[in-house]
């Protein structure tokens, strides 16, 4: 896989990356302070981070896609399979819980460096606000989904990237990983472009609604990217709950299911559709089609420039023979 590759020349020391990273590599933190400006708080950084926990496993599979398990001292919640090239380095780092920790837990690892994946990561109620990690001297950063309602898009992604890289003394390693997800991204999209573009619902969860992925989620500028239309981009939120009458009126001819801990089994979601008297004639529940999706994979982090390729594969197969 295109990523592993990556992987190989970048997580192994100086030789994958430019004259910085060499410098960051050899303890000499090139291009720095470093001051970011991240949801509304602005960190500046003398040195790379040395401690870091992720709470959220897109947070986690991001750094380790850069190289950086040697800088990481703790994880939280994971909610899928992790890819499987970074399987071996992500089990080798502690799990401090199977949800978010307590901000106790997290002091207790000892960190420098707090990477939150949603905005629960820093829930205020429980204690783990970033002002509260600030006050014991501990910087925190947000994946930049989580700072404003706002549309998300693949730019977000590549631009969350070079700056996990910039804070981690790392440019040239987040240079060469963008480069390789964009490649993957521009060839599925160049593949599923050729033919009509195919109606989508996004099946999150829900039974008396239907809690679905909006306008404002990446998750709709993926299904546009692998040459669908996600039927309710019309809905202005990230998510939303809609109608199964709204669904039924839409005509979906391909539905993807949302596979995350928590939620049902895609199995069991898949049989809750087929099982619904009013859906029968939807003509993706009809056909019986199918695409699942890890939430992880549409969410800002590596594995969305991967998702387009599934989205394209599962929309357009007949591009991929």
């Amino acid at each position: 896989m295109a990523l592993s590759s990556v992987l190989l020349t970048t997580g192994c020391g100086p030789s994958g990356g430019s004259a910085g990273d060499a410098k960051a590599a050899a303890g000499e933190p090139a291009g720095f302070p470093v001051t970011i400006d991240n949801c509304g708080v602005r960190t500046t950084y003398d040195e790379p981070p040395s401690r870091a926990v992720t709470i959220h496993q897109h947070p986690a599979e991001l750094m380790l896609a850069l190289g950086l398990e040697d800088r990481m001292i703790g994880t939280a919640f994971p909610d899928s399979a992790v890819l499987p090239e970074l399987k071996k380095n992500y089990e080798a780092i502690p799990e401090l819980a199977e949800r978010e920790p307590s901000f106790e837990k997290v002091l207790d690892a000892g960190p420098d460096f707090v990477y939150g994946g949603y905005g629960s990561a820093f829930a205020e109620n429980e204690g783990r606000s970033r002002e509260a990690f600030a006050a014991v001297g501990i910087d925190t950063h947000l994946n930049r989904e989580y700072c404003g309602r706002k549309r998300v898009t693949m730019k977000d992604t590549y631009d969350e990237i070079r700056t996990i890289g910039e804070i981690f003394g790392v440019p040239g390693r987040a240079g060469e990983l963008v480069a390789d997800l964009e490649d993957r991204v521009g060839k599925a999209a160049a593949k599923a472009g050729g033919g009509p573009r195919i109606p989508v619902f996004v099946y999150d969860s829900g039974d008396k609604s239907a809690f679905t992925a909006g306008g404002r989620s990446l998750g709709t500028e993926l299904i546009r990217l692998a040459g669908g239309e996600n039927v309710f981009a019309g809905l202005d939120d990230v998510f939303g709950d809609v109608s199964w009458e709204q669904v039924v009126e839409r005509k979906p001819e391909a539905i993807v299911i949302y596979d995350y801990a928590g939620a049902g089994s895609v199995e069991e979601k898949k049989e809750f559709l087929l099982s619904r008297p009013a859906l029968a004639d939807v003509p993706a529940v009809r056909n019986k089609r199918f695409v699942v999706l890890p939430l992880t994979a549409t969410l800002v982090g590596v594995r969305s420039a991967y998702a387009v390729e599934d989205l394209a594969r599962g929309l357009h197969p007949a591009s991929f023979r």
